[in-house]
């Protein structure tokens, strides 16, 4: 369960990648008042309001046992502080979103109770010292503020639930056997979809543990194979921000751009059994076409059971669930599926995750250099003993100087 990098390592990672305008917040006033002051965010849906955040703001959560990935989320938005209106980790099981936050430096205040979400308003000015949220000199709220200490000390507390976790885990597992056994095992309520996946390689993308670094490592297959492109939910602007236009989207729309959906994608919305799909009204709206996949199932569930079900011939997917670890920390239900989904789709699915950890380049640069000179005193030595040296000198150091003068020119 232990991330593996030292902790002051980790800490001065985080703390490198926070500007200081935000890392300066914390260490108080130049009016003598101490703590973080800024503007205030308000939202209940984490992943709603990290597309409002503004760099040094606060933002105020509604988020018990808070994720990896939405901790993540808020410290790439380099927010001030976070003020939770929930407990960051209540005890249930060892959850990491909380550590996150406290090792990159951002103020955890945890909670105030749901009363602030009344008392404050969006763009408010606040300050916070310690635990106590102000709006001037009134006293907004009061929580507990979380140190390195206090959420070391919650872990440990919480590890030892981790057995309850694991026995309520393998009952979804067994819960969602019985409500989706046909889909599972025949693939019954799979939708027909344009894209042709059969034979080919599909390449999932879920916005979440390391995807950046994964699809960094993967641009030489995909180069290669030109595997089709399913964004889930938001995976599809992570793709879009690598420079690749999504094939497919699939997901429940909550959480990926209009940019993403009007660019020539084909839609699956992600509906619940019955057939509701709340996501479909919002692509609706911007002129798009779309097909539901009912299912209980999470939305990268669905991706990668649909890319199954159509033949393609390899699954790579990348920041998807992959451990017991992550279906905890991701604190749902639900995850029990995505356990399921892996077994279904079996030896096709290569997890891309870590994959950028386990492999880097073992040439450095200065030996890319030492490379390149030792083959230009090649070529020199052998045009200087040739007999066309005579030759083929001049017509080198006219090449030298024109490649000079075109250099130069680009400063001038």
């Amino acid at each position: 369960m232990n991330d593996p990098t030292p902790t002051t390592e980790r800490r001065a990672g985080l703390a490198q990648r926070l500007p200081r305008r935000v890392l300066a917040l914390g260490r108080g006033r130049d009016d003598g008042r101490q703590g973080v002051s800024a503007t205030v965010r308000l939202d209940r849906r984490t992943k709603n309001l990290t597309k409002r955040l503004q760099p040094g703001d606060v933002a105020v959560i509604d988020h018990v046992d808070l994720d990896r990935v939405s901790a993540e989320a808020l410290v790439s938005c380099q927010v001030g502080a976070v003020v939770n209106v929930a407990p960051s980790i209540s005890g249930r099981y060892p959850n990491l979103g909380p550590q996150i936050l406290v090792e990159a430096g951002i103020p955890l205040v945890d909670d105030v109770g749901p009363e602030i979400f009344t008392k404050l308003q969006e763009g408010d000015q606040v300050r916070i010292e310690d635990c106590t949220v102000f709006r001037g000199d009134e006293v907004v709220t009061k929580g507990m503020a979380q140190t390195a200490e206090t959420v070391d000390a919650a872990l440990v507390e919480a590890k030892a639930g981790l057995s309850t976790q694991l026995e309520a885990f393998v009952a979804n597992t067994m819960e969602y056997v019985k409500r989706e056994r046909d889909l599972l095992i025949d693939g019954v309520g799979v939708p027909e979809v344009r894209t042709k996946l059969n034979g080919r390689h599909a390449l999932i993308v879920v916005r979440g543990y390391h995807y950046r670094e994964d699809i960094a490592t993967l641009r030489p297959y995909i180069r290669e194979y030109r595997p089709v492109l399913i964004g889930v939910d938001g995976g599809a602007d992570a793709l879009l921000e690598a420079g690749y236009r999504p094939d497919m989207i699939v997901g429940d729309m909550d959480s990926v751009s209009d940019d993403a959906l009007t660019c020539g994608a084909e839609i699956v919305v992600h509906a619940y059994r019955d057939g509701r799909a709340p996501g479909l009204k919002r692509v609706q709206e911007l002129g798009q076409d779309a097909i539901t996949f009912p299912a209980t199932a999470t939305s990268e569930d669905c991706a990668m059971l649909l890319a199954d079900e159509k033949g393609a011939s390899l699954i790579v997917a990348v920041g998807t669930h992959a451990n017991m670890e992550e279906f905890l920390d991701k604190g749902r239900a639900g995850m029990a599926s995505t356990f399921l989904t892996r077994l279904r789709v079996g030896s096709k699915l290569v997890d891309a995750k870590g994959v950028s950890r386990l492999y880097r380049s073992r040439i450095s640069t200065w030996s890319l250099l030492f490379l390149v000179l030792g083959a230009l005193v090649a070529i020199v030595t052998a045009v200087a003993t040739s007999p066309a040296g005579g030759v083929i000198g001049p017509l080198l150091a006219d090449r030298w100087h024109a490649f000079v003068f075109w250099l130069t020119g680009l400063f001038s």
